[in-house]
């Protein structure tokens, strides 16, 4: 037999690719086995690092995100589709129910005797301009709530993450890598998009530029949401220190309470205290729902903040970018099935567009913690 040999250089560099191509075809497989090996790894590990009741604090803290925020919205929107006036009564409610984190506070300091954070100049003077602008917060979100449908202003009020990731960069000079331009760039054709299709959800009783300046106050309100995490995330790096819970819920305290003094003093001056019993006989439903709706709006408000608070402690701003992503589809859904808002195509394509852009930031935080973690380990 004739042994066949090929010379040609040409000729074995081709087959060589071809076996080297051949042999490593197996390995992507391997590769993707060995990855999901590493994320149940990972994830074992990461649940075995922490007690049972850390898990069970953290399942609780996201249920209140994702059941507490949505139903203050849909009860603020109810407030004014029954026959609710006052701007000022529905950002006063939103800071009424600071003793909840108050009560939840003093049993650290009984059961485990722990003091107080001690206050200085520099610390009540955050303190005072966090809660004024708490309180201007939620005096913008009001007028939105007045004006636009509660799935409307949950799509607009999403910009806040967005806002979140831009002043976190220019004040705590948090990483701003790729990620998340772009999904600051997706939130904001979202919002566009609700913009030209604003014919189509807006009350009948609504008059054009009161659904506009509902609009313009909506995304205002977004845009300091965004300054007040920022300058938060700034206090408590620089100012308190992330020790231990407490001292979160002794800053959270401090502000809606500074926020509840504001309010009260624009109650005051606007004399919607003496308003609230004549509207009350007026309201659709009668007193008791009146009363019912301001209260649970309270609470279910101070839930959502003491899971959020809990959540950036315990997990991560970007388990609470999560749940603040889970939570704005269901707000707009319980919207439309409870409260009979419009749900458009475009409307629909707007809650598309930010989901993305949420899972595009989640993404985006997670590689720069992953790459922070890495350059520090080595």
């Amino acid at each position: 037999m004739t042994s066949f040999k090929d010379d040609n250089p040409e000729s074995n560099l081709s087959v060589r690719l071809l076996m080297e191509e051949t042999t490593e075809r197996p390995s992507v497989s391997f590769s993707y086995s060995q990855w999901m090996s590493n994320v149940k790894k990972s994830t074992q590990e990461a649940y075995e690092s922490k007690p049972i009741s850390h898990w069970i604090l953290l399942l609780l803290s996201g249920a209140a995100m994702l059941i507490a925020f949505p139903a203050s919205s849909l009860l603020s929107r109810l407030y004014f589709s029954n026959g609710g006036k006052s701007k000022w009564i529905i950002s006063w409610v939103a800071v009424a129910g600071w003793p909840i984190t108050c009560l939840i506070l003093l049993p650290t300091y009984i059961f485990q005797k722990i003091k107080p954070t001690p206050l200085n100049a520099k610390l009540v003077l955050s303190y005072v301009v966090l809660g004024f602008l708490s309180a201007a917060d939620n005096l913008m979100y009001a007028y939105a709530y007045a004006y636009l449908p509660a799935s409307t202003s949950s799509l607009l009020a999403s910009s806040s993450l967005a806002f979140s990731a831009l002043f976190g960069y220019l004040i705590v000079k948090n990483p701003l890598n790729a990620s998340v331009v772009n999904s600051i760039v997706i939130i904001t054709g979202a919002m566009a998009i609700i913009a030209l299709d604003s014919s189509s959800d807006r009350y009948s009783y609504i008059t054009n530029s009161q659904y506009f300046a509902g609009f313009f106050w909506d995304i205002m309100g977004s845009a300091l949401h965004g300054l007040i995490f920022a300058l938060s995330e700034l206090l408590f790096v620089k100012l308190l220190g992330r020790r231990s819970f407490h001292v979160a819920l002794e800053q959270q305290v401090m502000v809606s309470l500074i926020a509840f003094a504001f309010t009260t003093l624009g109650m005051v001056v606007s004399n919607d205290f003496q308003g609230m019993s004549h509207e009350a006989k007026s309201f659709k439903g009668g007193e008791s729902l009146y009363t019912q709706v301001l209260v649970w709006s309270a609470v279910t408000f101070q839930l959502g903040v003491l899971g959020a608070t809990a959540v950036l402690f315990l997990a991560s701003t970007v388990m609470a970018g999560v749940l603040n992503a889970v939570r704005v589809p269901i707000t707009s859904i319980a919207a439309v099935i409870l409260m009979h808002d419009p749900m458009s195509g475009f409307k629909i394509l707007s809650l598309i567009l930010t989901f993305w852009g949420f899972s595009s930031y989640i993404y985006g935080s997670s590689s720069s913690n992953s790459s922070t973690q890495a350059s520090s380990s080595s």
